[in-house]
């Protein structure tokens, strides 16, 4: 994890230089909220009694996150993603995500790796991770945390980005 004063990671360095590091508005185009198990839709989770958010997430936190806010206040799509690092530097903080789908099917792709829903993660059905892109956030478009993977999965996450841009 970074200190401040240091600077980005090797892991977002490198995705970086890779130009792998995207808005987060671009998971929502490539994985539609409508499709996944909680069609975009935060009433599912809020009667979740792991519902809890402080204003602060660590790494291997599965956050629940909003694309924008109309003018009114009406929220956007929303989505699952796993802070997989952060950068203390920036003002204000800024996260680095990998996003979670249900379409298990997009397991043929060698980026995409299973997760097994669990206590622990907190998720409603067996999911993907997707390790070839990096999504940055701020704080203010995490919603909610709903539950955590484990610091050795995050590493095995990023290796796998890594295996992938090696290649």
């Amino acid at each position: 994890m970074n200190k401040k004063g240091n600077g980005y990671s090797d892991f977002i360095k490198k995705a970086y230089d890779n130009g792998d590091i995207y808005d987060v508005s671009v998971a929502f185009n490539d994985f539609p909220p409508a499709q996944e198990w909680h069609h975009g839709k935060i009433d599912y989770f809020i009667n979740e009694p792991s519902f809890y958010y402080n204003g602060k997430c660590e790494i291997g936190d599965i956050v629940f996150v909003r694309e924008y806010t109309y003018g009114n206040g009406v929220q956007g799509r929303n989505h699952l993603f796993v802070i997989v690092d952060i950068d203390y530097i920036a003002v204000p903080i800024e996260y680095f995500d990998m996003l979670i789908s249900s379409k298990l099917e997009k397991l043929k792709y060698g980026a995409n790796l299973f997760i097994k829903k669990d206590n622990y993660n907190k998720l409603d059905k067996d999911s993907i991770i997707k390790t070839d892109a990096i999504y940055k956030l701020t704080k203010e478009q995490i919603i909610f945390k709903l539950g955590s993977v484990s610091i050795k999965k995050i590493k095995k996450y990023k290796n796998v980005y890594y295996e992938i841009n090696n290649k």
